[in-house]
């Protein structure tokens, strides 16, 4: 151990001048330990355990000095997991990235190059080093910059978010997170998990479909823009989304909807479609024909598909299951083979039924 003419005392490999090319645990003043500032007893045991007993390169010290000034700002102990996006200030950089750097020192642990004292120093801090909750913090960055950049966590199903080199299936993420036991079977680390998307986004897990939940939330955004929502007709789109036709669907088809969606719609200043008069008794029986019924059971059934899985093409076997107004059983439509059947059909439709499909974006239909 060494010391200058003032009795401070010198690392190894120092310059002499005190130390003052390394940054201080306050990120302006040196942090060589100086016997006439006040310093707290872990400062000092730190600081001869990273500065005297085991010296280090200044690169690794920069990033475990920021890991334990993040910690001390944010009054964390114990373990955490430092998420992977977190950034902190370090000396005139405003955005060091603390996140990325904890990560590397797992992958340094891994590999087997990360020493002994380090690991200790860093266990000392609280350092999480399952690859689980690595992987997991990973998402969660990916998912906070998702909806940083859309507003939502309701992506379509196919949807990959790219983030730094970091890609996501975010589309099936989310589908696989909102299912049964999709935050994993131990209830802690569900609930733990279930509490950190919501604090992404509320409405990651809303009880009706994400395609859903995404076209509201876009309206939304466009009501809040210009300060009410603009005329959105069928065919005006966004992202993929026929947001007009959405729209004529959520206004004809009121009152299936819960009073939540209704609720949200509302507040658009969006209002159910009128409704017809009511046909008066036995009028329905009688001058409805079951070709005319199969129609309107294949179409209800085509806006189940549609509403859900947005403009995929339907697959020839695919059978969806509806429920028909004034009957307690559901029934299932063979889609697929409804949609060729229909399509095969085409000039022997009636005007209106043309219109009802081109309307849900049948493109044959127009």
């Amino acid at each position: 151990m060494q010391r200058d003419a003032d009795g401070r005392i010198i690392e190894a490999g120092d310059d002499g001048d005190g130390g003052r090319e390394h940054e201080g645990e306050d990120g302006e003043e040196p942090a060589l330990l100086r016997f006439s500032t006040p310093r707290d007893a872990a400062t000092i045991a730190a600081f001869l355990r990273t500065r005297v007993y085991q010296p280090q390169s200044q690169v690794w010290l920069e990033g475990f000095q920021a890991l334990r000034r993040w910690r001390a700002e944010h009054h964390i102990t114990g373990l955490y997991a430092v998420p992977y996006d977190t950034q902190t200030r370090v000396g005139l950089t405003t955005a060091y990235p603390l996140g990325r750097w904890v990560q590397e020192q797992r992958r340094a642990l891994r590999s087997g190059r990360l020493d002994d004292h380090r690991k200790q120093q860093l266990d000392a801090e609280g350092m999480v080093w399952e690859p689980g909750d690595e992987a997991w913090e990973t998402k969660l960055a990916l998912l906070r910059s998702y909806r940083r950049a859309f507003g939502h966590l309701a992506p379509r199903q196919d949807a990959v978010w790219d983030q730094d080199g970091e890609q996501l299936a975010i589309g099936q993420l989310m589908a696989n997170l909102r299912r049964t036991d999709g935050l994993g079977k131990n209830q802690d680390s569900a609930t733990t998990r279930a509490a950190q998307l919501t604090a992404i986004d509320e409405d990651w897990n809303c009880p009706w479909p994400l395609d859903w939940q995404r076209h509201h939330r876009i309206l939304r955004d466009l009501a809040q823009a210009d300060g009410a929502l603009p005329d959105i007709a069928p065919g005006v789109t966004f992202d993929g989304d026929d947001l007009g036709r959405w729209l004529t669907q959520q206004q004809r088809d009121w009152h299936k909807l819960s009073a939540a969606q209704q609720k949200r719609l509302s507040q658009l200043g969006i209002t159910p479609a009128p409704q017809p008069p009511a046909a008066p008794a036995g009028l329905e029986a009688r001058g409805v024909s079951k070709a005319q019924q199969a129609f309107q059971r294949g179409l209800a059934a085509l806006m189940q598909w549609i509403e859900r899985e947005g403009g995929r093409p339907v697959p020839r076997g695919h059978a969806e299951e509806i429920t028909v107004e004034g009957q307690t059983d559901t029934v299932v439509v063979k889609l697929g083979v409804w949609i060729t059947n229909t399509k095969s059909r085409r000039d022997k439709l009636a005007p209106e039924q043309r219109a009802q499909l081109a309307e849900l974006g049948i493109e044959w239909a127009r």
